[in-house]
């Protein structure tokens, strides 16, 4: 790690934390140089395929972009939007794989949607699956029926 301040190539880190997520390491160091102290910030990253075979650093806030343009209209709060962000995000890196398909990641969204609004999630799915006609979200709407219906019986 170069100094920021003098540029000299070899820093020494004096201490190292998680934050509080787990999911970055900050380290506090020294330049053995010009005796400067600076922080930094490590994140792994972690890499989405997408379907035309380029790769791209994972973004959460495109996944909050997203699900946003479902939600449109809908009584969904940002604080919920992010919430769901983090969800799948955690999700997507507890699978351990340094390269997630982009559609493991659709995929990822659609059960937390499902349970912050149907609505929005109809909307992002007929979109993320494709639908071509009403049969289509006839058999969707069919199936959250019925696991509505099951969450009602177990209760």
């Amino acid at each position: 790690m170069h100094c920021p301040f003098c540029r000299h190539p070899d820093t020494r880190v004096i201490d190292s934390r998680s934050t509080d997520d787990g999911a970055n390491i900050r380290r506090r160091r020294t330049c053995p140089e010009c005796e400067r102290r600076f922080t930094t910030q490590e994140t792994v990253l972690l890499m989405v395929s997408k379907r035309s075979g380029v790769t791209e650093p994972f973004s959460r806030s495109k996944i909050i972009a997203g699900v946003r343009r479902a939600c449109q209209g809908r009584p969904v709060t940002e604080d919920s939007l992010a919430m769901l962000g983090q969800r799948v995000e955690e999700e997507i890196r507890g699978r351990g794989l340094a390269e997630v398909p982009s559609h493991e990641i659709g995929l990822a969204i659609l059960g937390p949607l499902r349970e912050l609004d149907e609505v929005a999630y109809l909307h992002f799915a007929s979109v993320y699956r494709g639908f071509e006609s009403l049969a289509d979200f006839e058999s969707e709407i069919a199936m959250l029926r019925a696991e509505r219906a099951t969450a009602d019986q177990r209760e």
